[in-house]
């Protein structure tokens, strides 16, 4: 019952380590009374006590395994070691031998925590001819070794995990005795036998990458994709690189897919027409160039997923715990989620033609407390991947639990062994890290079986989101000695997430302050919410009005979607430009839909039009929008029957309309007009457009030309005036005196009249022309008002203005309108329809 406290996520007990010390000290007095009572010369060959006293701090010679084969030895095989040495010292080594040597075996999985650490070396050499000899070591030099050995000669009991060192034995001209002057420990799984339980594992396969694309499209019908690099994914796909090494070596294994649909979405658009900026700029693009490497990655990943477990996140594996912690208290955050997860489904069912899981969330490291877990279930997903470093246990159990276990309100924790899942970090791309890597892992995963040999657990492993090349590769290594080992069985994640829980497990989930602040160091901020929330209005606001919202939904929500991408932590000036670019081109977009600029327009008269121009620089149609025309002075300009008036607008792709709007003037002087567009829910769209109307109902040069009539009318009724009184005088006169007087009778000036003379010079009146001079007789005669007198010039006037019947001037206020529309030129660019 000593491993009862030796599980992962907790620290042997005290009464443990008080035993293992008391041990260790038990152990080393007589080492150490060997030590003390060693003559001040050393001879030619120590004991073995003193060796490994020598080998505790021994770092003269550095070796580094480069191979252990096999991994998982069985009876009859020959144990094959390599590797090389290298000595670090100042002075050459003489007389050396590289050696292995077998440790008993380690009791509970700590124990090999410790060892991996700095353990005291204690084991006996596997010497005679199973060493690799080396008759000078200079200063600073490598040399390769290679050491094969006998399984059986490695004198290997009882199953279990032995400790295996590596060690150089040799002399300096300091100390011209035999000592050990380098080690190197690792492990060595020994299980000969099939286990009577054996444990099912799940290992958690990850093709996941960053954000590659934009939400920039082409123009075209097909809305060609644009990247802001192609080159980063190119690399990773093709053969070597990092995705393409993953999906090589998984296809030969048993595991589960975990599949983020971004990077299915971004290769998938590879492989046809694409675009790419230039220098980040969406201003100049580049045909993308890397269509076959893609189209070939694509169809072996499908291939390699055909009949197998596909996990689908969220599309661009949104950071779920930057989310619980900040997102949350941006309003409609959450609602990016459940998009993100709708979409995943279909992506990968229509790219990979296989229907995935979206029942799993995966939050970074498994690292998980409440929030957490309540965002994580909200977008549909029941069940939450954790590790065993966040959810802890608690010490009731003797052993490593199964993974699944229930967290309450119908959600399960699958938590994922913190030891094998985090097993591959580091540089596997230096040899000897990754040799000690798999032999930590698998000596790990075979005593995990033998802390409960008859009970069957499920155990899940959920490796780093991107591994390297090289990680992928130490990993598959690993993954292939365990699934040919006698203490593991493959499973499903599903059969993982539905196993029988263990009664004693954990299942309270941490409070918020046990959270590691190492990551949320590295979460998105709160501004990063707000930011993508901005967005999302600017985007519900432009969509309305296209006659084609799929060109704008479908890019601009991906766009967002990767905006809260997890593959952002630890990149916050690249996450904040993303962002941005996604902003700026949308509103960029919105922009292209807009009220062309108009200088002061001149109203003459009561009523006019005033035409004002939508411009459309999009390459689709914009409907439902509703142009207003407002008048703040409505005292002096009214629009429409009111203060404003309101119009639909319809405006072809790359095309602009003009819509007219009846005016009417009620005084002089400016009157101020706003045009905004709206969206038919109401909404502005854009910005408004002020400008100004100088109403002049009455101009100035009208006004000159009826004063100027009123005079000529006043002038001549006072000529007509005088002269009736100078016709009156003469008859007077003429009746007075009689024909001796030298004026004619009625008959005779009747004749005159008609004859056209007039009288005599000496009357000292002018003559007068023959119409006129009928006419006034005409006039007297008839007892009518007479017209007489006047010059020749103005007879013309005098006659209209005596006419019976003739139109009088009209009111200066019932003028026509002068200008039935304003016709002022519009701002550049606009086209107005008339």
């Amino acid at each position: 019952m000593a491993e009862a406290a030796d599980f992962q996520g907790t620290s042997p007990s005290p009464a443990r380590r008080w035993l293992r010390r008391t041990g260790a000290l038990l152990a080393g007095a007589p080492l150490l009374a060997g030590i003390l009572t060693l003559p001040t010369s050393m001879p030619s060959y120590a004991s073995e006590s003193s060796i490994a006293a020598e080998a505790t701090g021994s770092r003269t010679v550095g070796i580094s395994l480069t191979s252990l084969s096999p991994s998982v030895p069985s009876d009859g095989d020959t144990l094959t070691v390599s590797g090389r040495i290298v000595n670090n010292g100042k002075q050459a080594i003489t007389a050396a031998h590289v050696g292995l040597r077998v440790g008993p075996t380690l009791n509970g999985r700590s124990a090999i925590d410790d060892a991996a650490k700095s353990n005291p070396y204690a084991g006996t050499e596997i010497g005679g001819k199973y060493v690799a000899e080396f008759a000078k070591l200079a200063p600073g030099i490598s040399q390769p070794f290679s050491i094969s050995v006998p399984v059986d000669k490695l004198d290997l009991g009882s199953d279990g995990v032995y400790q295996l060192g590596v060690t150089l034995t040799g002399r300096t001209s300091a100390a011209p005795y035999d000592q050990i002057l380098g080690i190197q420990r690792t492990f060595l799984p020994w299980q000969p036998e099939a286990a009577d339980t054996k444990s099912r594992t799940t290992y958690l396969w990850p093709l996941i990458s960053t954000s590659h694309m934009t939400a920039e499209t082409g123009s075209n019908e097909q809305q060609t994709p644009i990247f802001a690099d192609d080159d980063a994914l190119a690399a990773e796909i093709s053969p070597g690189g990092r995705l393409e090494r993953l999906l090589s070596l998984g296809k030969d294994l048993d595991i589960t897919w975990v599949i983020d649909p971004d990077l299915l979405a971004s290769v998938d658009a590879m492989t046809r027409s694409y675009r790419v900026q230039v220098n980040g700029s969406s201003r100049t693009t580049t045909a993308g160039t890397h269509q076959a490497v893609a189209g070939k990655w694509l169809s072996e990943l499908e291939k390699a997923v055909e009949d197998e477990e596909v996990v689908a996140l969220p599309f661009a594996d949104p950071d779920l715990a930057s989310l619980a912690h900040n997102g949350t208290a941006v309003t409609g955050s959450l609602s990016h989620l459940k998009d993100a997860t709708t979409v995943a489904a279909t992506t990968v069912e229509s790219i990979l033609h296989v229907i995935p899981s979206t029942d799993y969330a995966w939050p970074v490291n498994g690292a998980i407390d409440p929030s957490i877990v309540k965002v994580a279930t909200s977008a549909g997903a029941d069940t939450v991947l954790t590790r065993s470093d966040s959810l802890q246990e608690s010490g009731a159990l003797p052993y490593t639990p199964s993974a699944a276990r229930p967290i309450g309100g119908g959600t399960t924790a699958v938590v994922a062994d913190a030891r094998l899942s985090t097993a591959f970090q580091g540089d596997m791309a230096v040899a000897g890290n990754s040799t000690l890597a798999v032999q930590r892992f698998l000596a790990q995963s075979l005593m995990l079986t033998q802390q409960a040999p008859d009970r069957q657990r499920s155990i899940v492993v959920a490796p780093q989101r991107m591994p390297t090349a090289g990680q992928a590769q130490t990993m598959a290594a690993a993954l292939t000695a365990l699934q040919d080992g006698n203490w593991s069985q493959s499973a499903e994640l599903s059969a993982a997430t539905k196993a029988e829980p263990d009664a004693g497990a954990t299942t309270r989930v941490p409070a918020a302050s046990a959270y590691p602040s190492s990551l949320r160091k590295q979460e998105l901020p709160r501004a990063a919410f707000e930011q993508i929330q901005r967005t999302q209005k600017e985007l519900d606001s432009f969509q309305v009005v296209l006659s084609d919202q799929s060109r704008v939904i479908t890019p601009f929500g991906r766009a967002m979607d990767r905006s809260m991408s997890t593959s952002w932590r630890g990149r916050a000036v690249e996450a904040s430009a993303y962002r941005t670019g996604v902003e700026r081109y949308l509103v960029g977009l919105t922009e292209s839909v807009g009220l062309i600029e108009k200088s002061e327009a001149k109203l003459s008269g009561r009523s006019a039009t005033i035409p004002i121009t939508v411009q459309n620089n999009l390459v689709q149609g914009v409907d439902h929008l509703v142009l207003r025309l407002t008048s703040k002075q409505p005292s002096r300009l009214s629009i429409g029957d009111g203060v404003f008036e309101e119009q639909q607008v319809s405006v072809s792709g790359g095309h602009s309309q003009s819509v007219k709007f009846t005016t009417n003037a009620h005084a002089n002087g400016r009157a101020a007009v706003v045009a905004q567009l709206y969206t038919q829910d109401g909404r502005a769209y854009g910005p408004a457009m002020t400008f100004d109307v100088k109403v002049t109902e009455i101009t100035a040069t009208v006004m000159l030309v009826i004063a100027g009539g009123v005079l000529l009318l006043v002038l001549a009724g006072f000529r007509m005036y005088t002269q009736r009184k100078r016709e009156a005088a003469r008859r007077a006169a003429e009746g007075v005196g009689g024909p001796a007087d030298g004026v004619p009778a009625d008959g005779e000036a009747e004749n005159a009249a008609a004859t056209g003379s007039g009288d005599s010079p000496e009357n000292g009146d002018s003559p007068e022309s023959g119409t006129a001079a009928a006419q006034n007789s005409a006039a007297a005669k008839s007892g009518a008002g007479t017209v007489s007198g006047a010059p020749a010039e103005g007879g013309r006037v005098e006659a209209s203005a005596a006419e019976p019947g003739a139109r009088a001037p009209e009111h200066p206020g019932d003028a026509p309108d002068t200008a039935p529309e304003i016709t002022d030129p519009s701002g550049t660019g606009e086209r107005v329809d008339r």
